[in-house]
């Protein structure tokens, strides 16, 4: 009697040790609290990519003027279905390239929000490991890719508000004034709310909070 007793045990060990590969509501019950946490900070993050790519595109008509196009766009980079597609090079193109290039004098492409967008989404697929989809593949998350993943968030709302073009434009409209004088600061919020994530999941890895005091760098990290 002892023995399927212990195949059962063994089997649902297994699936909370894989971090709940293939995770569905039939799971939900057995997955480990941290898995969890993380896989419920990761649709928040594509929430808030989702969020964040709408209204830079409001402010910044002039890299994608038709609101259709918009919407396929950010389908494209969230993974949805009816987007339209990248190209190879967009495609296999890593997190840190993409937002150097969203930053760059000369990009590949006219549409800078894009290259932000699509660089802050596969920032958190390469940092969670989540193989490009909204669940992850696996609880062993790399503290450090997390860490990098932090440095590179600073450094986008670093630059948003610092970086412009060559007659100097700001290369990204935020949190301008109004002409009543008003600064909506939903971008600010947006990216403090990711970081302040970023910071719990670093802790909740296994991370110190005396490590948590980053420097702020000149350059996009590499996250894999």
């Amino acid at each position: 009697m002892k023995r399927p007793f212990l195949c059962i045990f063994s089997a649902l060990c297994l699936l909370t040790a894989g971090g709940c590969s293939g995770v569905g509501k039939r799971y939900a019950n057995i997955c480990s609290p941290d898995v969890k946490i993380l896989r419920y900070h990761t649709l928040k993050y594509y929430e808030d990519i989702g969020i964040f790519t709408q209204r830079l595109y409001a402010k910044n008509p002039r890299y994608e003027p038709d609101p259709k196009v918009r919407k396929e766009k950010i389908k494209t980079i969230l993974g949805q279905k009816g987007g339209f597609s990248l190209g190879t090079k967009l495609s296999l193109s890593l997190s840190h390239e993409l937002l150097t290039q969203a930053f760059s004098p000369s990009p590949p492409l006219k549409d800078r929000v894009l290259l932000l967008a699509l660089g802050l989404k596969k920032g958190i697929d390469e940092a969670y490991s989540t193989s490009g989809g909204p669940f992850l593949t696996g609880c062993q998350i790399d503290i450090s890719r997390l860490k990098r993943l932090y440095q590179n968030l600073l450094q986008v709302s670093w630059r948003l508000k610092t970086y412009k073009d060559s007659k100097g434009r700001p290369l990204f409209i935020t949190n301008e004034a109004t002409e009543n004088g008003y600064i909506n600061m939903g971008f600010e919020v947006i990216l403090t709310r990711m970081l302040t994530r970023i910071q719990d999941d670093i802790y909740l890895r296994g991370g110190l909070e005396g490590n948590l005091t980053f420097r702020l760098g000149t350059i996009f990290l590499s996250i894999l």
